[in-house]
């Protein structure tokens, strides 16, 4: 049964994308973590004064491509995120895995 007004963060999520462990909400947090990372490379790019052109031309690829990752269209490969973060911004990629 649906609740009608839900109360947390989670119980809408249960209602608008389903239970957590179906397929439906898989994909609502596959896009959602796509997202923060488009939002973070675009937030932390400004942070660096640089603009899509100069963060394609460290990276040697197209601005339009930097364009993509900041939209989050798509799906980004872990070692492009990693060049972006470690060539193009000077950061360091970490990445936590829980089994």
């Amino acid at each position: 049964m649906k609740a009608k007004n839900p109360k947390t963060i989670n119980e809408h999520f249960d209602v608008k994308y389903g239970k957590a462990g179906t397929e439906s909400r898989a994909n609502f947090e596959q896009n959602a973590e796509i997202y923060l990372i488009a939002e973070l490379v675009k937030e932390k790019r400004k942070e660096a004064h640089l603009t899509q052109q100069e963060l394609a031309d460290r990276l040697n690829v197209k601005r339009t491509y930097i364009s993509k990752i900041e939209r989050a269209v798509g799906d980004i490969r872990i070692s492009t995120l990693r060049k972006i973060v470690e060539v193009g911004l000077g950061g360091t990629l970490q990445i936590t895995i829980k089994l």
